[in-house]
């Protein structure tokens, strides 16, 4: 009898997952879209945990889904790799070490100041477009390798541009999928990544109840304690936010300043903050729940924020990975993927111009750093972690 996917053993385990998401915890600068290509060098290109078509497929699935994009594909990644365990082990290597540095902060660690840590900072912007730009020319190469495709990306680009937000994000992938259905059903059929852990569709039902009921019941039991109407505001902020990233600043302000929680002024210093560490803008949520002007604050408000504001992204993820695995193997559905990855391309490479080329590249100096990066990275195949400590010491070193 063959094995079940529910009964395939896992092909690693969670130490190695942890070991690997702790490198990038430390490195991925640069905001969601810069830490999906982070991946895709790691896992994809370096590691080989899964194909090119298989990670833009999870890229578009968690586009799709409310929360932290980025943070939402290195849990599934975990998932796949060694199942629940791998999953916590690549979410909390991955989060800590930015929630950790950011909660320092909130006890007064020094702010990066002065004129070699602001270079410093740019140079790390710098880094972002070298990683962008590589994923753009790696999907494309993979993923849009005909006209049609090649096509659909373009399509893509126009509609981020044009509608913008996130909004603009989902309907470019929705759009790219509709077009698939039309354009790609001649390519060859995909093959099912065989060595990829599956969840039983029962888990997902039960991850989607959980959601749904966290969503609606909070609210209603939130008066019981300062510290259920913290989780509440925070969970809140990550249910409902399509984007991740910097779409979530409005929600949080809402949740902290808006309620007398966090002062104005102790809010846009721990953005300023967050902009200065690796990993995911989410934690910044650790930082607003340090620096409260009420109980429950300190480690412990932390805590209930860094976990509210990402458990509804992975509950999501959860429930939904069951019925895209099933459904990624039926042959419209894969036609509508290919449209849908070579839209992921045009996403990305929208991306790639506002706001990460946009934002770094100021001067021709610039230009050439981040140039020089993404050779260092196509060219000569040097690992992520070594392109940002040039980069990084280059900027610093420049305003010297």
């Amino acid at each position: 009898m063959p094995v079940s996917e529910q009964e395939r053993p896992l092909a690693g385990n969670a130490g190695e997952v942890f070991l690997a998401f702790l490198k990038l915890g430390l490195t991925s600068f640069g905001g969601p879209i810069a830490h999906l290509g982070y991946f895709r060098d790691e896992f994809v290109t370096r590691r080989r945990w899964l194909d090119e078509a298989g990670y833009a497929d999870l890229v578009a699935l968690c586009q799709f889904l409310p929360g932290p994009a980025s943070s939402q594909v290195g849990f599934a990644l975990g998932l796949m790799r060694a199942g629940p365990l791998g999953a916590l082990a690549a979410w909390t290597a991955f989060t800590l070490p930015s929630a950790l540095l950011l909660v320092l902060f909130a006890y007064g660690a020094a702010a990066l100041e002065g004129g070699f840590a602001q270079g410093v900072l740019h140079g790390l912007k710098l880094v972002a477009v070298a990683i962008v730009a590589q994923a753009v020319f790696g999907m494309a190469r993979s993923l849009t390798p005909d006209r049609e495709r090649a096509g659909i990306a373009v399509l893509a680009i126009f509609v981020v541009v044009l509608a913008g937000g996130a909004m603009g994000q989902v309907g470019a992938i929705l759009l790219g999928g509709l077009a698939g259905l039309w354009l790609c059903r001649g390519a060859p059929t995909m093959a099912a990544e065989s060595h990829l852990h599956a969840l039983p569709r029962r888990a997902g039902i039960m991850a989607l109840v959980l959601f749904a009921l966290l969503l609606v019941g909070l609210p209603l039991i939130g008066g019981a304690g300062p510290g259920l109407a913290l989780f509440d505001g925070f969970y809140r902020a990550g249910a409902l936010v399509f984007g991740g990233g910097h779409v979530v600043l409005p929600l949080l302000e809402a949740e902290t300043v808006g309620r007398g929680l966090v002062t104005p002024d102790a809010f846009l210093a721990g953005y300023g903050a967050a902009q200065a560490v690796p990993g995911p803008l989410f934690t910044f949520a650790a930082y607003l729940g340090a620096i409260g002007l009420a109980p429950p604050n300190g480690i412990g408000g932390a805590a209930i924020a860094l976990v509210a504001i990402f458990l509804p992204g992975l509950l999501l993820v959860v429930g939904a990975l069951p019925f895209w695995t099933q459904l990624r193997r039926w042959p419209q559905a894969q036609a509508g993927m290919r449209g849908a990855n070579a839209a992921v391309v045009g996403l990305l490479g929208a991306a790639l111009y506002d706001p990460v080329f946009t934002s770094a590249v100021l001067t021709p100096l610039d230009f050439a750093l981040a140039l020089a990066g993404f050779v260092a990275l196509v060219a000569w195949k040097a690992p992520s972690w070594s392109v940002v400590l040039a980069l990084g010491l280059a900027g610093g070193l420049l305003v010297l």
